[in-house]
């Protein structure tokens, strides 16, 4: 079945993605991702659907995600960023389930799980005419939803003792946990950058520790969470997010 998922950025979606495909039946064929919003569209087909020698200007026989992916899952990240007129030929490969090389005549058959994310509200890219509605449909026939951590707060201390653990393995030290007065922090805070800024926050602090502390205290944390109370709990638009992410 195709899944869709929807949820803030830094929420998870790809690594939900992941769990799905290592816990199905296609767990031992390869599981690809490719994020819609980074590639320019001139070569989001070839690299969807591979190309054929001759087929246009330089073109090599190269095959594509859908072939690679072939008995596996692909994840189409933000998926409300793929072209109107690729979204067309997606529709066909979902419906017929072959594909056809750029510059090729032959129709290559393929069984590949799609799962689709999106940092939008699904209602609002099918209401903006960013996605068609029959691939919608198609895509959506199972629908998760991720709920930002700000809607999950008994999560951010167990997140951040997992975290603890990844980077006490990888750089080498021992640090126990937070204090009171940074759990504290922690749970009063919006988190807009979700599960991420949590990781990265959790990293920042630990290359900040001492080797003879144990604790992330107040003075290991980064500088936003130190400043104005009120700055640090509205949430941020996406620009400011994107700014603070670079």
């Amino acid at each position: 079945a195709t899944i869709f998922i929807y949820g803030e950025t830094g929420t998870g979606k790809e690594l939900l993605s992941q769990a799905i495909h290592y816990k199905s039946a296609r767990k031992n064929a390869p599981f690809l991702a490719i994020n819609c919003a980074t590639l320019p569209e001139s070569l989001f087909e070839a690299i969807l659907f591979g190309t054929e020698k001759g087929g246009f200007t330089g073109a090599e026989n190269k095959i594509g995600l859908f072939e690679q992916a072939n008995g596996g899952t692909l994840l189409l990240d933000e998926i409300n960023s793929l072209p109107t007129e690729l979204q067309a030929k997606l529709l066909r490969v979902l419906q017929e389930k072959i594909i056809r090389r750029i510059g090729g005549t032959k129709d290559i058959p393929v069984d590949v799980r799609i799962i689709s994310t999106t940092n939008e509200n699904p209602k609002e890219i099918i209401k903006s005419g960013k996605m068609r509605l029959d691939l919608y449909y198609r895509l959506n026939l199972i629908f998760l939803e991720l709920p930002p951590l700000r809607e999950r707060k008994d999560d951010i201390l167990l997140l951040s003792k997992k975290f603890l653990t990844r980077y006490n393995k990888k750089l080498n030290k021992d640090v126990k946990g937070l204090t009171k007065e940074v759990e504290k922090i922690f749970t009063e805070y919006l988190w807009p950058g979700n599960i991420r800024e949590l990781k990265n926050t959790i990293e920042y602090c630990m290359n900040m520790i001492e080797e003879n502390e144990k604790t992330i205290d107040l003075k290991h944390l980064p500088p936003k969470f130190l400043g104005n109370k009120e700055k640090n709990e509205k949430i941020k638009t996406l620009k400011e997010l994107e700014k603070e992410a670079i």
